[in-house]
């Protein structure tokens, strides 16, 4: 399966391909949005701030690239900032718009937790899925972030608990997916995500 990486220049990008790959991917990363406009299956991943993720895909001119290739129906799926990105914005450092791709907004872990929440979690599944197909309730994800995007109630597909709260882990509208933990560093639960990532659509 051929996936495309979006090379943002905000983090992770070797470690999400060697993920992939091991999932059985053929990955291209790229810079380029020409070739992002070609893809067939795009991953975005990314850490740091939103502000600056997401100016490195405005100057790139990438961020018109990733909302175009996901309203053809293109798999998409973010992973950690890239997972944020796709939301409508951020309230990290102010107010920055983000892609618009799902609807909510990206805010701070609610202080009763741990913040910044890194480390393993336990996936709390509300919603059957096929990208979580294998997984069910209570597979251990590896998570390191201090905001949080707050889906829709229908594209919440798993939580973690942090402090008593239960937070977006996984969401997904069509065929935009977001997942707020880093599967490439998750061991087996990690890796049959990105495997069911593969299978969609």
């Amino acid at each position: 399966m051929k996936v495309v990486v979006v090379d943002s220049g905000v983090g992770n990008v070797p470690n999400a391909v060697r993920g992939l790959q091991r999932a059985g991917a053929d990955v291209t990363v790229t810079a380029e949005p020409a070739e992002v406009l070609r893809a067939s299956r795009v991953v975005l991943p990314g850490v740091g701030a939103f502000p600056a993720g997401m100016a490195r895909l405005v100057e790139r001119g990438l961020d018109d690239a990733v909302r175009r290739v996901a309203e053809r129906g293109v798999p998409l799926l973010g992973i950690c900032l890239g997972h944020q990105l796709l939301f409508d914005d951020s309230e990290e450092f102010g107010v920055t718009p983000g892609l618009g791709l799902l609807p909510g907004r990206v805010v701070a872990l609610p202080a009763g937790g741990r913040v910044p929440h890194m480390g393993w979690n336990r996936l709390d599944v509300r919603r059957a899925d096929p990208l979580l197909a294998g997984l069910g309730d209570g597979a251990w994800m590896y998570f390191v972030h201090s905001f949080v995007a707050v889906p829709e109630d229908g594209d919440l597909l798993a939580s973690v608990d942090l402090g008593g709260e239960a937070v977006c882990a996984v969401a997904r509208r069509g065929n935009v997916c977001g997942v707020q933990f880093h599967p490439e560093k998750s061991g087996p639960s990690g890796a049959r995500l990105l495997a069911s990532f593969l299978e969609l659509g």
